[in-house]
């Protein structure tokens, strides 16, 4: 498959230089996927889906346009080629457009060592059926669960081969095995639903189904009975489910591409304190077995591990190669892309400082607060950092969990927000991003 990939890009190449093109990168990406979903104890749905996506983007001198297509036939990329080429003749001119300059391509051209694929062979359907099957008899079987709104497994097999004009080549694949299931506690308009789900790279890592299953139920049975919490400012502890969120604001706001358009809350960040002192950010590409890993970039950069955030001080904007010559600076590499569009930057596995101390420890320190283990909605003002959303989890009395609690909405800016985070010791290591329970100091509720 591999190779076949690899003569797609340079055949989309070799159609492209046919048609007149001044430059071109070229991205063959083959993917199957099957996905099992049960419910009451039968099988509910099931999907298998495979085949291959091509994409083409070409420059005619500093303008660029993309194609994509599904149909690989020798007839139908020559028609792409010519339809691209015409495109990119009529866009406007853009200096910072371009491909890298050969010296900068990395010297990595597949993820030998990374362990992004698995070599066992693929669960056929039988084996995710009674992985779902397993899952939902788990959820059911904890005292209080009513109902399981469904319980699913999936597994998926991606492999991608870029190529550029100028002589990149490269390529690689990953997979994907998950189970999930979603429980539901009380009956009519009190009931409550929580969830737990799992997902791995290789098969072997993924946690039994029945683990995922009993922890969907417990959590909902959790949720049963819920309160409003008061109105006014409180602390706020973000669960590890979803403490990731607040720093994918950070990771937003310091994209390079926000940065160019002048539309980031952090756009006067740079070197500036951003994340509270002993506190650090960083990215690596180059973790074994992660989703968020990969050997070279969207536009053939070598990938490398870099801090953010160094000591709470922001060190640099997240760049593609097009964001970095608006900017006067350098690519970090970070050009992520599909076959359907043009590189754009974005950050991959990032890890978050991690403390010493654990939820339950930063539960005890709230004296009276708000546990948020569910969000809902957003509302995030990019350019002003102003944060609201509506959130659900459990009130913390006297540094104890006294019941849970719904309907609030949690406010403040992030700019704030981020400066005040004391961190658990919680975060998941499989995790592409790996970020603890985070405690934010003096939120807004809005309760009953």
């Amino acid at each position: 498959m591999a190779e076949n990939l690899e003569n797609l890009t340079g055949e989309l190449l070799d159609a492209a230089r046919r048609a007149g093109a001044d430059a071109a990168d070229a991205l063959a990406v083959s993917a199957r996927s099957v996905s099992i979903e049960v419910l009451h104890g039968k099988l509910e749905h099931a999907e298998r889906a495979e085949g291959i996506d091509i994409g083409l983007r070409v420059l005619i001198g500093q303008r660029q346009a993309c194609v994509s297509s599904s149909d690989t036939r020798r007839e139908t990329i020559d028609e792409m080629a010519r339809r691209v080429v015409a495109m990119a003749r009529e866009a406007p001119d853009d200096d910072a457009i371009g491909l890298a300059n050969p010296s900068q391509f990395a010297e990595k051209r597949d993820a030998e060592g990374l362990e992004l694929f698995d070599p066992a062979p693929e669960p056929d359907p039988a084996t995710l059926e009674r992985q779902a099957l397993k899952a939902e008899a788990a959820a059911l079987a904890v005292k209080g669960v009513k109902q399981v709104q469904g319980a699913s497994a999936g597994y998926s097999s991606r492999h991608l081969h870029l190529a550029t004009s100028n002589g990149f080549s490269g390529g690689y694949g990953r997979t994907g095995i998950s189970t999930s299931c979603v429980a539901i506690s009380g009956e009519g308009l009190s009931m409550e639903r929580d969830y737990a789900s799992e997902s791995r790279t290789f098969q072997a890592d993924l946690p039994d189904a029945a683990e995922i299953g009993q922890l969907a139920g417990e959590r909902a049975v959790e949720r049963h009975g819920p309160n409003r919490p008061p109105t006014g400012a409180f602390p706020v502890l973000f669960d590890e489910r979803i403490a990731s969120s607040l720093i994918s604001h950070l990771l937003a706001a310091i994209n390079g591409a926000s940065i160019v358009r002048g539309s980031s809350w952090l756009g006067d960040g740079l070197g500036k304190q951003v994340l509270p002192k002993g506190m650090s950010l960083t990215e690596d590409p180059l973790r074994r077995r992660i989703s968020g890993s990969r050997p070279f970039d969207g536009e053939g950069l070598p990938v490398q591990s870099r801090e953010l955030v160094s000591d709470g001080i922001l060190n640099g904007w997240t760049l593609d190669l097009a964001t970095a010559r608006r900017l006067g600076m350098q690519s970090t590499a970070n050009a992520m892309r599909g076959t359907s569009s043009p590189p754009s930057p974005a950050a991959g596995n990032v890890a978050l400082t991690p403390s010493t101390r654990n939820r339950a420890a930063l539960i005890a320190d709230m004296g009276e607060g708000l546990l948020v283990t569910s969000l809902i909605g957003a509302s995030i003002n990019p350019t002003t950092g102003d944060y609201s959303r509506g959130a659900s989890g459990f009130w913390v009395k006297n540094g104890e969990i006294t019941g849970p609690v719904n309907q609030c909405t949690i406010a403040g800016n992030l700019r704030q927000m981020l400066l005040s985070l004391v961190a658990a010791n919680d975060a998941k290591p499989h995790h592409s991003r790996m970020v603890p329970s985070l405690l934010v100091e003096g939120l807004t509720i809005a309760g009953g």
